[in-house]
């Protein structure tokens, strides 16, 4: 298994209960075949330019375990959610080979 990380931008729009959705939601995909390690929730930030119109974002950043077929399938049902604004999958086994 690699370890990757993965941050992604919820719009601010949205009500609590439904961001907390958003969240578990990609937990759970990450579950289906790896393992998440760590979830740091940084909370609204404003963005530094607007993204579909909007000026501010909910950050979520989320470390995980898995195979290189998961980060592939995450990126496919991030790509098509209407609540994810932006995201970014990094392999961080890469991040230590390089340095």
């Amino acid at each position: 298994m690699n370890r990757y990380e993965i941050m992604f931008i919820i719009a601010d729009a949205l009500d609590g209960e439904k961001k907390d959705a958003t969240v578990e939601l990609v937990k759970e995909i990450i579950n289906d075949g790896g393992e998440v390690v760590n979830v740091n929730v940084i909370g609204t930030k404003r963005l530094a330019y607007p993204i579909q119109k909007k000026n501010n974002g909910h950050y979520v950043l989320i470390e995980f375990n898995a195979p290189t077929d998961l980060p592939k399938e995450l990126d496919r049902r991030l790509r098509i959610s209407d609540d994810v604004v932006r995201h970014l999958i990094i392999n961080k086994d890469e991040d230590v080979q390089t340095a």
